[in-house]
């Protein structure tokens, strides 16, 4: 099916397949600028693998199927890329959130730093959005800080999800029946992105103006790293590890930069998720049960620190 784009986006179309893993290493790394790929036959069924893809720069729809194992390093780039597997088996940050694929259940590659990943035997689709058209929607949305950020470790509501899926579904099913207008596929795009949106809601604490300065450029690595790991036992040895500082010039940093200690912007992180956590309201979420998950065991005092970083109780943030 031919796809008619807007002016502002590049088409892009793409088919590989191969009975070769020799023939794959040439084919698939340089779709993701990975430098680090090796490929191999499983016991299971002789070797092959098909890559194909549609869509623009602002949206296409890919999908990746393999018999055989894969392996690689995919650094950041112009897309965010939500993928979910519909057989096989995957982890995705190997050697750092080690996340294992659940299938049908989407997941976001990390967006803002380089990772590993290992596939087998796999039946793959994927989402690619330009983030330049994420950012654009999500400012439209009213959503979009200084520097937007999403958490690629958040398990998206059920609801979301299934807005997610009929998106995506629609879009396919779209491109499928025929050319597609250049309205028509705004309209697919714009959707989509939205749909992402839902499905990853932008991070509430985005990176503050002043770590954006180049002379404070070891505090916006602290910071990265903060947001990055919030939900690890992580403490102020690891933070200035990251950053490559001391721990005195770190907590010197912190407090000159954000007025703030570094284990206090930690904190502050933390009760964003939960605030982010309780405003979706899955049902069967309570409280305690937000603020235990995210290190707050003591409630007296976590209700007061929510309290007054965002000026309600947390319970009637949940109810919303």
């Amino acid at each position: 099916m031919d796809t008619t784009t807007g002016a502002a986006a590049t088409p892009i179309r793409i088919e590989a397949h191969g009975l070769d893993a020799d023939q794959a290493m040439d084919d698939l790394p340089r779709l993701y600028a990975g430098a680090a790929w090796s490929s191999a036959p499983t016991r299971a069924t002789p070797y092959r693998y098909r890559y194909a893809a549609m869509g623009d720069t602002d949206l296409t729809l890919r999908t990746s199927r393999m018999h055989g194992e894969i392996q690689g390093d995919v650094p950041p780039g112009g897309d965010y890329v939500v993928q979910w597997l519909t057989a096989g088996r995957s982890t995705v940050d190997l050697g750092h959130d080690d996340l294992r694929m659940v299938p049908g259940r989407p997941l976001l590659f990390p967006a803002h730093r380089s990772f590993v990943f290992r596939f087998t035997d796999y039946d793959q689709k994927l989402v690619h959005l330009g983030r330049d058209h994420v950012d654009r929607i999500a400012r439209e949305q009213g959503l979009a800080g200084e520097d937007l950020r999403f958490d690629h470790t958040a398990a998206p509501t059920d609801a979301a999800v299934r807005s997610w899926q009929g998106t995506v579904g629609l879009v396919s099913n779209t491109m499928r029946s025929g050319p597609v207008s250049p309205l028509l596929w705004d309209e697919l795009t714009r959707m989509t992105a939205i749909a992402f949106l839902g499905l990853y809601p932008p991070l509430a604490d985005a990176l503050p103006s002043a770590v954006l300065l180049p002379r404070n450029a070891r505090i916006r690595a602290a910071v990265e790293y903060v947001q990055a790991h919030v939900h690890e036992p992580i403490g102020t040895t690891e933070i200035a590890a990251a950053a490559h500082l001391s721990v005195r010039a770190l907590q010197e940093g912190f407090q000159r930069v954000l007025d703030t200690t570094p284990l206090g912007y930690l904190r502050q992180a933390r009760l964003d998720r939960v605030h982010a956590e309780l405003q979706q309201g899955v049902p069967g979420t309570t409280v305690a049960g937000v603020a235990q998950a995210w290190g707050f065991t003591h409630l007296g005092r976590f209700a007061g620190a929510y309290r007054a970083r965002f000026g309600e109780h947390p319970r009637a943030t949940l109810r919303g």
